[in-house]
């Protein structure tokens, strides 16, 4: 297959039918000097122009994907025995996109990105469900608005590496590069 994203989809609605958490993946980042950090995310739409995610900007991933836009990610299916990498540059969701996406999640989920201070120090529990009260009392009559903090990027890939274990440790393991030209190139690696 020539188009590393029609692959991709393939293996993702077999991961989806086959794994409860088939759209978890592993967000890895770096901060301005460099040091990494990962985390689990789960990805709201692949398409042509990336790979889709929301969080609180101000959160720890939020800040180093300001500092430093580029990320990877790393999708694990153990039951399919698959693994798919994922690199490239970070671009923020456009208003438009991040609000409609923000509409569409249940009501508490909605109340919870205003009650969090995602990635900050908590004094106490009693704090966040404070919070928590605060803004379902606010908007308990109305329409939940997407906090002007809360949004999501597209990872742009440079390179997307496809891994499937076969017997033998003759697993099978290809690598797309989009070149200059914006054409992706393919290469089988040895396992």
């Amino acid at each position: 297959m020539t188009d590393p994203i029609e692959l991709f989809k393939i293996w993702f609605d077999a991961a989806d039918k086959a794994e409860e958490l088939g759209e978890a993946v592993a967000l890895a980042t770096a901060d301005a000097k460099g040091r990494p950090s990962v985390r689990m995310v789960l990805l709201k739409g692949a398409d042509e122009r990336g790979f889709a995610f929301y969080t609180n900007l101000e959160s720890r991933k939020g800040r180093e994907l300001a500092e430093n836009p580029f990320a990877s990610l790393c999708f694990h299916w153990k039951s399919l025995k698959r693994q798919i990498r994922v690199d490239g540059a970070i671009l923020p969701i456009s208003d438009a996109d991040a609000d409609v996406y923000f509409a569409s999640r249940p009501k508490d989920s909605q109340i919870g990105a205003w009650a969090s201070k995602q990635s900050r120090p908590l004094e106490n529990h009693f704090e966040f469900e404070a919070a928590i009260a605060k803004y379902t009392a606010k908007y308990a009559l109305s329409a939940v608005p997407r906090p002007p903090f809360w949004s999501g990027f597209r990872l742009v890939p440079s390179s997307i590496e496809f891994w499937e274990n076969r017997p033998f440790r003759l697993h099978m393991r290809h690598i797309y590069e989009k070149g200059d030209n914006s054409i992706w190139r393919k290469k089988e690696l040895y396992p």
